[in-house]
């Protein structure tokens, strides 16, 4: 019956417990275990994750990898005994090395795009000529978003903003309501 559809029978007050399937009564089926006594409590099976928790623990401690590593506190060597403490060998690495990196120019110039929420062909010749410089130095994520958004920042005029013209409102623009402004 593995992997078939059956109906249990099964009272709330029955010992034991009767299958139905294809109109054929199977039973009856009894528990592998009898009744918990009153103030007694059986112990949960351990999950998954908490043996595989164990595990990790385990050969944390086989490796001597102390948890302030984790923590980002001194490294100092985990033993049995508190009395001998080493300091582990460690060696810096450089971040740059494993930030993001787009893997392309293209995934870059889309992600610019959606950034600067424009698409590229509508920006200038020179706002085009930034973009290729930057993504000809580097194709680190941060990097390329720190200096596009500075450059942007730096660039923007008061001109490319709606309703004004060289600073002044433009002549004959009309409300909703039909007011000259």
């Amino acid at each position: 019956m593995a992997g078939e559809t059956v109906i249990l029978l099964w009272g709330l007050f029955d010992d034991e417990m009767f299958v139905e399937f294809d109109n054929e009564k199977w039973g009856p089926y009894f528990p592998v275990s009898g009744p918990i006594p009153l103030h007694r409590y059986r112990t949960f099976k351990r999950g998954k994750a908490a043996v595989r928790a164990d595990r990790i623990q385990a050969l944390a401690q086989q490796l001597n990898l102390p948890i302030s590593a984790m923590s980002g506190n001194d490294l100092k060597l985990v033993t049995d005994s508190a009395q001998s403490t080493r300091l582990l060998p460690h060696q810096s690495f450089e971040s740059p090395t494993f930030e993001y990196c787009f893997p392309t120019p293209v995934a870059a110039k889309l992600a610019i795009a959606a950034d600067l929420s424009t698409p590229l062909a509508k920006l200038s010749v020179e706002d085009k000529a930034f973009i290729d410089q930057v993504l000809t130095d580097t194709l680190i994520r941060s990097e390329i978003f720190s200096r596009i958004r500075e450059y942007f920042r730096n660039n923007q005029s008061g001109e490319d903003h709606a309703g004004w013209g060289n600073g002044t409102l433009w002549a004959g623009t009309t409300h909703r309501s039909g007011r000259l402004l």
